[in-house]
């Protein structure tokens, strides 16, 4: 029996309930929030005593897992402390609110004993997979650029809801942080390593809401001679759906729900995406279970997982690259 525990019983610790309760042999021993309230309801529904301090959890129950589901300024921390306990990890994107953070994160892993992964679960995605797969074999020749867009809606009361949300100190970032940071790492990871970024941030909708970013554009220069543009706002009328498009040589690669693959020859092939399997939102992505199933499936083995804190580092150097071009040099070190 798996022995796990969640830290963080806000909103996207739902589809970390579902994979839990839908992995045989993992049982759900504690949940863990500073927020009496949401500890009391996440008691309540789960039956498994409750929390408000994670060390003590880990010192007390020694679970096999924890889930890390918190606010972004509190992901570090808890995952710190339950490698050094030997615990393995998933914790919830953005892997921490700073590169410093971030780095800690990473060292703490390659020092411990135990796993750690980080919820990029849209790399999960039917379509994704089907992208890398073709782009890896080389059969499409060289990739030559691609562009990105996450033209989403986000209401004031997102935000007054969840205040930490609309702060650098609470959410270190805005839009990028928390939207367009799975585009982001989709075109870093089916194009190639970021070698070169230029962008700007705005803040153009909900500048007497939130003190971060709703809009973002950049170019993305990769270290094998692709070029990648993107743009993300939440400005947006409505929730539109994202879009990644892939140029080579011999094929143009478009995802839009589906994946369509135009070849150079005439023919087109259609891979479908899998429908949204839980009670988390759409725009979640619809692969948590997927990514959370193999992260236990590979528990005691050599090695780290393979979206560990030095592969979702790359994520953010690119978003905190952006922000460092965008803001002052003081909102700069805060991000």
């Amino acid at each position: 029996m798996t022995r796990v525990a969640i830290i963080g019983c806000g909103d996207v610790a739902t589809v970390h309930f579902d994979a839990i309760g839908a992995i045989e042999g993992a049982e759900l021993v504690a949940v863990c929030d500073t927020d009496p309230g949401r500890l009391a309801a996440a008691v309540a529904a789960r039956g498994v005593p409750g929390f408000d301090d994670h060390v003590a959890m880990l010192e007390q129950l020694r679970p096999d897992v924890v889930h890390v589901t918190t606010p972004h300024n509190q992901h570090v921390q808890p995952a710190v402390d339950a490698l050094e306990r030997g615990v393995n990890v998933i914790a919830e994107k953005p892997l921490a609110n700073t590169l410093a953070e971030g780095q800690r994160l990473a060292d703490a892993a390659a020092g411990s004993s135990a796993r750690i992964g980080i919820c990029f679960q849209n790399r999960y995605n039917a379509t994704a997979q089907a992208m890398h797969k073709l782009l890896s074999t080389g059969e499409l020749g060289r990739v030559l650029g691609a562009s990105g867009t996450v033209m989403w809606q986000r209401s004031a009361d997102y935000y007054l809801n969840r205040p930490w949300r609309g702060t650098w100190e609470g959410g270190g970032g805005g839009l990028l942080m928390n939207q367009a940071i799975h585009t982001l790492d989709l075109l870093q990871w089916l194009v190639g390593e970021v070698s070169g970024v230029r962008g700007h941030t705005a803040t153009h909708a909900l500048g007497d809401t939130i003190e971060v970013e709703d809009t973002a554009e950049m170019v993305l220069d990769h270290a094998n001679g692709a070029r990648s543009v993107f743009y993300a706002t939440l400005a947006n009328p409505v929730n539109a759906p994202v879009t990644v498009d892939v140029v080579t040589e011999k094929a143009v690669l478009s995802l839009r729900g589906d994946l369509t693959v135009t070849y150079d020859d005439g023919r087109v092939e259609v891979v479908p995406e899998r429908r949204v399997e839980s009670g988390g939102r759409d725009y979640w992505g619809v692969s948590h279970r997927l990514l959370i199933e193999d992260f236990y499936s590979q528990l005691g083995q050599d090695g780290p997982f393979w979206i560990d804190p030095a592969e979702a580092q790359k994520t953010l150097r690119i978003i905190k690259d952006v922000y460092a071009q965008s803001y002052s040099d003081a909102v700069a070190q805060i991000s």
